[in-house]
C-alpha cells in the first residue's frame, strides 16, 4: 500500500458544471467562452472596426485577467452602442457578465445581462439563435450562483431549446447537465439523476469525437458533484475516448478529474496514478503545473512528506516563472496554503521563500485587479506571519484580508479571515475581541449555507479545517470560566448551527429550514448538550422556562474519546460485563449525575440529547448508574439540533403504516428470516399496507407512499449509514437506493404538511464499519426524510430481538396519550425485563431522532 488510508472528507464547493457547454476545451473552475464568428452572426466589416476586440477579450478571460476582459469588453460595449451595433453591444453585454460573475461583482453582472437580453429583445429581433443561447446561459449561470435555482432552470431550458435550433449539440448537452444541477439544487434528486442517466446514453450514441470527450467529462464532475458513483466510470469512459481519437489537449484535465475523484474515494494510490499521467501527458505548462500541485497536496495529506521534499522547490520555481493570471495566482494560493496546514513546512521550503511567493502574489493581484485572489494571499500571509510569533504583522494582513473580503461580500474569505482575527486576538488574550471576530466568521458560515455555488471553486475549502474548527473554538471561548446566560445561549445555538452544518455538508446542500424550538416542544423534556473541548467535557442542560445550566468534567479530549471507544467495544456480548458497566458507569458520571446532584431533572420524562462527536455513537440508553439503565429512568430521544419540524399527535385509535421489507439473502447481503414474522405481528398490531420481498422494490414504495395516507413508514431491510453520501443507503429488491433519493421518495405527498410522515423505522440498518461520524448518516436521513421522528438501528441486531422489540414499541404506541419516545422505553424495558435479550446490546442500538412526542 502506498499511502496509510486517513478518514477525510472534503467540502466540495462548486465544480462549476454551471457553463461548461460552450466550448470544447472544458475547465472545471470556470465558464467557457465560445465567440461566433463574424460570418456566424451575420455583421458586416463596417460595423465591427475594432475586429479584434471580442477575440481579445475572449483570450484574456480563458488566461484568468478577468479585470483586463472587463475592461474591453466594455469598451467593445460602449463603441458597438455609439455605432447602433446591437448584435455585437449584446455579445459584449453577455460577455461581460460572465467575467463580472468570475469577480463576484454580482449586482453589475445581473445589469450587464439585463441590457444583453434587452438588446435581443426590441432591437434585434432575427438575432442568431446562438446568441440568444449563450446569453442565456450567462443569465442562468447567476441565477444559480444567486440563490434562484427555479429560474436558472427555466433559463436553461430556454438556452436549450435555442441551442438546439442552431445545431450546436455541445451546448444542448451543457444545457441540460446545467438543468440537472439546478434540480439538485431544487432537491428533486431522482429527476435530476434519470436526467443525467438520459445524458450518458445521448453521449453514448454520438460518434467518438473531442465534443464527446468533453461533454463525457462535463457530465461526470456533475456526477461526482451530486455524490453519484457513476462519475468515476463516465470519466473513465471520456478518458478511453480521448486516447482512441488522440485528443491530447484534454488527456491531462480528465486525468486530473480522475485523480480528484479518486481522493474523494479515499484511494490515493489511484489518484497518484492518475495525476502522474497527467502531468507526463499535458500539453501546456498550466495543466502540468496543476498535475503537479495535485501530487504535491496528496503526498501532504497521507502524511508522506519525504515525497512532496523534493517536488516542493520545483513548483516554486515554476510558480515565480509564471506571468500573472487568475490560473496562476490561486495556483500559488494553494501552494502556500497546502504548505500552511503542515505542522513543520519549513521542513519542506524554507519560510522565507513562501513568505516572499505570497508577497508577489498579493502584489500580481493587485496589478491584474483580482481582489478576490489579493484577499486569499493576505490570509495566507498573515498564517505565515502567525507562524513566526509575529502577531502584530500577522493581525495586520488578517485584518487587510478582511477589510477587502467585507468590500466584495465574500464570505467565504470573510469566514476565513474572521476566524484567523479571532485567533490572533485570543492569542493574545484579548476575549472580548476575539469573540466579535469569531462571530463574524461564523455568521459569514451560516450566510454560505444557501449559496455554496457561489464559494470559489479555486480555493480549496475543508469542512474539517476551514468550518468546524471555527464554531468548535468560539464554543470554547465561551465556555471559559463561568459563562452567563447569554454566553450559555450563544453557546448552545453554535452547537445546533454546527450539527446543521454538518448535515448541510453531508449533504453538499443547504438540508433543513422550516424549524421550531427544541425546548418549547415539551415542558417535560431536558435538552442535553454535551460538547467534547480539547481539555474539557462540557454539559449545558435546556428546560423550557428555566436558566441554562452548566457542567464541567475536567478531561482531555483523547481520554475521554478513548472511554467512549472502550464502552463501544465492551458492549459485544462476548465482552466482560464488568467492564462495560465500568466504562457506562464513568460516561454516567460526566452526563447524567452532576445534574441529578443538583434535581436538575426533577419532573424530566424524556431526556433529548443533542450529541457531538464520537458520542454520537454511543447508545445513550445504555448508560449505567450502577444500579439500573437510563432507559429504565427516563425516556431518551437525539436530536440533530433545536431544529426541529413541527409535530402532530400521532392518532392512536388511527395508526396505520406501510411495512416492507426482505427476509431472504439479495444482492451479497444476508437473509433476515424474523423480519417476515415482525411485519405479520406490526399488521396484527396497526392497520399496514405490506410489501415483501420481490414487492419491495423503490417503484412500488413510491407510489405506496404517495396513494397511502399512512402515517408510518417501516422498513424492515439491510442499510448502512456512513459519514460520506455515497455510502449512506437502504436495500430494495432492485437494489441499493441513497439517501437523497430515498428522502424525495418519502417527501412524495406533495407540500401539505398534514400528508407528512410522521414516522420512519428502519430496523435492520448498520453503520459503516471503522467510520466514526457514520452516525451523521443517520441523522441525516433522520432529517432529510422530513418525517417528523426516525426510529433506526446504531448496528445490526439479532432480527429476533428486532421483531420481538418492534412489535411491542407498537402495542405500547396504540395507548391512549404515550408519546413514541415512551413506547420506546417501554419496549427497550420489556427486553431487558421479560425476554432473555437483555443485555444492552440487543435493546440499546435502537434509538429515537428526531420529534420524540
Amino acid at each position: 500500500m502506498f499511502f496509510q488510508i486517513k478518514q477525510r472528507r472534503w467540502l466540495y464547493i462548486s465544480l462549476s458544471i454551471l457553463s461548461l457547454c460552450l466550448a470544447v476545451t472544458i475547465t472545471p473552475a470556470r465558464a467557457s467562452l465560445q465567440v461566433p464568428t463574424t460570418s456566424t452572426l451575420n455583421v458586416s466589416a463596417s460595423t465591427s472596426q475594432p475586429t479584434n476586440w471580442l477575440e481579445q477579450g475572449r483570450n484574456l478571460y480563458h488566461s484568468g485577467r478577468f479585470a483586463e476582459a472587463v475592461t474591453i469588453w466594455q469598451t467593445a460595449a460602449q463603441h458597438y452602442h455609439t455605432q447602433g451595433d446591437h448584435l455585437n453591444e449584446a455579445l459584449s453585454l453577455s460577455y461581460l457578465s460572465l467575467t463580472q460573475q468570475e469577480l463576484n461583482q454580482w449586482e453589475v453582472a445581473q445589469q450587464s445581462i439585463e441590457q444583453s437580453l434587452k438588446l435581443l429583445q426590441t432591437s434585434i429581433p432575427s438575432a442568431d439563435a446562438i446568441l440568444w443561447a449563450q446569453a442565456l446561459n450567462t443569465q442562468a449561470n447567476l441565477q444559480l450562483h444567486t440563490g434562484k435555482a427555479e429560474t436558472a432552470l427555466e433559463s436553461w431550458q430556454q438556452a436549450q431549446k435555442f441551442y438546439e435550433q442552431a445545431g450546436d449539440k455541445m451546448g444542448s448537452l451543457g444545457s441540460q447537465i446545467n438543468q440537472a444541477q439546478a434540480l439538485q439544487s431544487l432537491g428533486f434528486y431522482r429527476r435530476s439523476k434519470q436526467q443525467l442517466e438520459v445524458l450518458t446514453q445521448k453521449l453514448g450514441a454520438m460518434p467518438d469525437s473531442e465534443i464527446k470527450v468533453s461533454g463525457l467529462r462535463s457530465l461526470g464532475l456533475a456526477l461526482e458533484m451530486i455524490g453519484d458513483g457513476n462519475s468515476q466510470q463516465v470519466l473513465e469512459q471520456s478518458l478511453a475516448i480521448a486516447n482512441k481519437i488522440a485528443a491530447k489537449p484534454q488527456l491531462s484535465s480528465i486525468l486530473i478529474s480522475l485523480g480528484q475523484t479518486a481522493v474523494d474515494l479515499q484511494d490515493p494510490n489511484a489518484a497518484f496514478d492518475y495525476f502522474e499521467q497527467a502531468q507526463l501527458l499535458a500539453t501546456n505548462p498550466s495543466d502540468q503545473l496543476q498535475a503537479r500541485l495535485a501530487q504535491f497536496k496528496l503526498f501532504l495529506d497521507y502524511d508522506k512528506p519525504e515525497l512532496a521534499t523534493p517536488l516542493a522547490p520545483q513548483l516554486l520555481q515554476q510558480l515565480r516563472e509564471l506571468p500573472p493570471s487568475h490560473t496562476s495566482l490561486y495556483a500559488a494560493i494553494n501552494f502556500v496554503a497546502t504548505l500552511n496546514r503542515q505542522s513543520n513546512p519549513d521542513q519542506i521550503l524554507p519560510m522565507k521563500d513562501l513568505a516572499q511567493l505570497i508577497a508577489v502574489t498579493v502584489k500580481s493581484a493587485q496589478q491584474i485587479q483580482d481582489a478576490q485572489a489579493q484577499a486569499y494571499a493576505l490570509h495566507q500571509w498573515g498564517q505565515l506571519y502567525r507562524r513566526t510569533q509575529q502577531l502584530s504583522q500577522a493581525k495586520e494582513l488578517a485584518q487587510k484580508s478582511l477589510d477587502i473580503a467585507r468590500q466584495l461580500q465574500a464570505n467565504d474569505i470573510i469566514a476565513q479571515s474572521a476566524w484567523q482575527v479571532g485567533q490572533l486576538y485570543k492569542q493574545e488574550g484579548d476575549r472580548s475581541k476575539a469573540i466579535t471576530a469569531y462571530t463574524e466568521a461564523v455568521n459569514a458560515l451560516k450566510a454560505l449555507r444557501g449559496d455554496l455555488v457561489a464559494i470559489n471553486p479555486d480555493v480549496q475549502f475543508s469542512f474539517r479545517t476551514s468550518v468546524q474548527p471555527v464554531y468548535r473554538e468560539l464554543v470554547d471561548l465561551l465556555l471559559e470560566n463561568q459563562p452567563s446566560q447569554a454566553e450559555l445561549m450563544q453557546a448552545r445555538e453554535l452547537i445546533e448551527a454546527l450539527q446543521i452544518a454538518e448535515l448541510d455538508n453531508f449533504f453538499r446542500e443547504a438540508c433543513l429550514d422550516k424549524t421550531q424550538q427544541i425546548d418549547r416542544v415539551d415542558p417535560t423534556a431536558t435538552i442535553v448538550y454535551p460538547i467534547i473541548l480539547p481539555d474539557r467535557l462540557t454539559v449545558i442542560l435546556s428546560k423550557a422556562g428555566q436558566p441554562l445550566r452548566s457542567y464541567v468534567t475536567h478531561k482531555f479530549q483523547a481520554e475521554i474519546e478513548q472511554t467512549l471507544d472502550n464502552f463501544l467495544v465492551a458492549l459485544n456480548p462476548v465482552s466482560d460485563s464488568k467492564d462495560r458497566d465500568r466504562f457506562s458507569q464513568q460516561i454516567y458520571d460526566w452526563l447524567i449525575r452532576p445534574a441529578e446532584a443538583e434535581q436538575a431533572f426533577s419532573d424530566t420524562k424524556t431526556l433529548v440529547f443533542v450529541l457531538d462527536g464520537r458520542l454520537r455513537n454511543i447508545p445513550i440508553a445504555a448508560l449505567y448508574d450502577g444500579k439500573q439503565y437510563l432507559i429504565e429512568k427516563y425516556a431518551v430521544a437525539l436530536s440533530p439540533g433545536l431544529q426541529l419540524m413541527a409535530t402532530r399527535s400521532l392518532h392512536q385509535n388511527h395508526l396505520s403504516a406501510i411495512v416492507g421489507g426482505i427476509s431472504q439473502a439479495r444482492a451479497g447481503f444476508s437473509a433476515l428470516p424474523a423480519v417476515e414474522s415482525e411485519m405479520k405481528q406490526i399488521s396484527k398490531a396497526v392497520s399496514s399496507s405490506v410489501l415483501l420481498n420481490q414487492e419491495f422494490t423503490s417503484q412500488a414504495l413510491a407510489e405506496r407512499v404517495k396513494s397511502s395516507s399512512a402515517s408510518i413508514v417501516h422498513l424492515a431491510t439491510h442499510g448502512q449509514f456512513s459519514s460520506r453520501l455515497e455510502d449512506t443507503f437502504l436495500l430494495t429488491w432492485d437494489g441499493q437506493i441513497n439517501v437523497k433519493e430515498l428522502s424525495e421518495l418519502l417527501k412524495n405527498r406533495g407540500n401539505d404538511p398534514s400528508k407528512a410522515i410522521e414516522l420512519l423505522v428502519l430496523s435492520a440498518c448498520d453503520t459503516a464499519a471503522g467510520d466514526d461520524r457514520a452516525v451523521l448518516g443517520l441523522a441525516g436521513l433522520a432529517v432529510k426524510s422530513g418525517a417528523r421522528s426516525t426510529i433506526a438501528t446504531l448496528w445490526p441486531v439479532k432480527d429476533q430481538a428486532a421483531a420481538i422489540l418492534m412489535t411491542r414499541f407498537y402495542d405500547q404506541l396504540r395507548q391512549p396519550k404515550i408519546t413514541k419516545a415512551e413506547a420506546l422505553r417501554q419496549a427497550q424495558i420489556s427486553l431487558i425485563r421479560q425476554t432473555d435479550f437483555h443485555d444492552p446490546f440487543f435493546w440499546s442500538g435502537f434509538v429515537l431522532i428526531g420529534n420524540w412526542t
